[in-house]
This record gives structure tokens, sequence and C-alpha cells, in this order.
């Protein structure tokens, strides 16, 4: 660019006050998730009427939530990441390792991510019909009852996890089922230790389910890879000894996937 040439401006079609609430969301990351007024106002270099009004709008919006004092994200802002998740990489990364990691177990895998306090399937590969609801693209189950939502709830930090025991409702699916925010945490943390979750006839009676944590390429979890089966077939040690270890390396190959390309659509991933 020569001397006389100026940077250009926003088009004509530029939605500024878009542009504003999307870098309020932004100002809140790993270093600074729950934040006054005063500081999303610095972080966004808007005045403090402006910041207000923004994140009021995104506490009716529900992605955003406050005491009054303090602010911080809800898990619902994942939601805006869903189409990219859903719509192109992420399911054509994982078919092919669903493929192969459900001919070598022998059972069904799937993706989820997780959208608002659900687990919606956005890949799958079906051996047999397990479970008494079909499964498709698109089926939703509640986080908390399923080995994918758990990996995927404990991906998360630790105010929005907090958040989400705060608000969520649970139903007893069946006997088993983890039914208490106290119950879930310890699950939660069980699970950030052990890196894979495994989830033992609470979502139905018979099946048997665990998962592993996908990643993008900045080390988020952003997914789970799932495989169900019915008890009868796999022992709860079975379970750990032989199906485990299988989905942790399917979950570890798709994120070395998911992470070339992201890193080739936005080399400065590949720096972080």
């Amino acid at each position: 660019m020569s001397e006389n040439e100026q940077s250009p401006g926003p088009s004509t079609d530029y939605v500024q006050s878009l542009a504003r609430g999307l870098s309020v969301i932004k100002a809140f990351d790993a270093e600074n998730p729950r934040q006054t007024l005063s500081d999303v106002a610095r972080h966004t270099d808007l005045t403090r009427a402006t910041a207000r009004r923004f994140l009021l709008t995104l506490v009716e919006l529900e992605y955003v939530r406050t005491d009054g004092s303090v602010f911080w994200l809800t898990p619902r802002v994942l939601e805006l990441g869903y189409s990219y998740l859903s719509s192109l990489s992420l399911p054509e990364i994982a078919g092919p390792h669903l493929e192969a990691l459900s001919a070598k177990v022998r059972e069904s895998t799937s993706v989820s991510i997780l959208d608002g306090d659900d687990v919606v399937y956005v890949a799958r590969v079906p051996v047999s019909r397990i479970m008494t609801v079909s499964i498709t693209i698109g089926t939703r189950f509640p986080a908390y009852a399923t080995s994918m939502g758990r990996v995927l709830l404990a991906g998360l930090s630790d105010a929005a996890l907090d958040a989400y025991l705060t608000r969520v409702s649970f139903t007893r699916l069946t006997g088993k089922t983890v039914s208490t925010a106290v119950g879930l945490r310890a699950e939660l943390q069980k699970i950030r230790a052990d890196g894979f979750a495994v989830v033992d006839q609470e979502l139905e009676e018979g099946l048997r389910s665990l998962a592993a944590p996908i990643r993008d390429a900045t080390g988020d979890v952003v997914a789970a890879v799932n495989i169900s089966t019915q008890a009868a077939r796999y022992s709860a040690e079975a379970v750990l000894t032989e199906l485990v270890p299988a989905a942790l390396a399917t979950a570890d190959a798709i994120s070395v996937d998911l992470g070339r390309t992201q890193s080739s659509n936005n080399p400065s991933t590949a720096t972080r």
C-alpha cells in the first residue's frame, strides 16, 4: 500500500451494533471468564452505557448470566459454532474414523457436540438397534445422562460448568441415573482426570456407553466420540479394557485431522 493510500473502512453493509455485540462475547475468555460491567467496557473499548445495553441484551437471550454485579457466558454461546461444526469439517473428518472404529469393535459409533444443555448427534455409524429410541443426525439427549454429554461438560470452563449445574433440571431416566448437581460434578471431576467417560445404564436400561473428547487446534474440547453397546455384550470391565482404548485412539485421530484442517484454513492457529 502506498503512503497516499488509506486502509479501507467498513463497507456500507457493515452493521456496527452486531460487531459490538460479538466483541462483548469475545471479551470473555479463559483468563477473564467472569467480568464486571467496567471490565467488559474496558476490554471492548465501549462506554459503560453501551456495554451495559449489550450485556443485558445477551442476558435476555440467555447467552450471558449475571448476579447483578458480575457477568459470565452460558453454554448457549456454543450454538454460535454449531453451524460450523455440523456443516462441513467435523462430520466429514469424523466419518471415516467412525467407520473404522465401528468395524473394529462391531458396535455403533457416534460424534456429538454440545448444543445448549443437550448433546446433538452430528455423525453416526449404526451397527444394530440397541436403544428403544431411533438415533439419527440431529437426535438430542440431555447432556448429564450421556457419556458424550459428560465429556463435553467436563471440557467446559469452571464458570460455564457452574452455570450449567445451577440451572439444569434432572430427570431420573433409570434407577442408575445420576440426578443431582453434586453427584454429576463428582462424575465430571473424575472424567477430567481420566480423560474419558463411561455411562452404565443411566440413559436407558441395558445400554452401556463410553466417550472420549475431540479437541480443536487450540486444544479445546469441541465434540465427543462415542461407542454404545448392550450390557449383555460387554461387561463393565470389558468396556474399560477393550472399548475405551479404541475410543481414545479414534478421538485423538479425529482431533489431529480437525486440527490440521483448522490450521490450514487459519495458519495463525498452528503457532498457538
